[in-house]
């Protein structure tokens, strides 16, 4: 069976063949290594997977890459998660269960919007403006 590494902060000037040499330098052994790039630019998106033959392999890359400097910054190295499918939703973080829409992300209130310069929310004397609204003014 084997074990991903996610490997994280790289320079974007890093390649595979980069990180292959710095694991055969360190006696490491990977199946697999991939930089993940931008399809249209094809720059790196700063990070990269490799593909361990085991776990304990997987867990000596994470030893020897995570927190280690390059440049100007900390590499980040740790077991990759499973890909979530296509369109899935992130679960909440633990402790955010009581926290408000707005402090998850949500659209502001429509009054924050208007502060911003977004055009103003007006009601026409005609009704609702949607076949949802007509519903809901039905159901009300």
């Amino acid at each position: 069976m084997s074990a991903t590494v996610f490997l994280g902060n790289l320079p974007v000037w890093v390649t595979a063949d980069d990180i292959k040499a710095w694991l055969v330098s360190d006696n490491l052994v990977a199946d697999s290594v991939k930089v993940i790039r931008n399809p249209e630019t094809q720059e790196s998106k700063g990070f990269a997977f490799i593909e361990a033959p085991n776990d304990e392999e997987m867990n000596l890359i994470i030893r020897r890459f995570d927190r280690a400097p390059l440049e100007d910054r900390l590499l980040r190295a740790n077991p990759a998660q499973p890909p979530r499918p296509k369109g899935a939703v992130r679960p909440m973080p633990t402790g955010m269960a009581g926290a408000t829409g707005a402090a998850m992300g949500a659209a502001p209130p429509m009054g924050d919007r208007n502060r911003r310069g977004g055009k103003k929310h007006r009601k026409t004397a005609g009704g609702p403006q949607s076949a949802f609204a007509e519903e809901l003014a039905k159901a009300l």
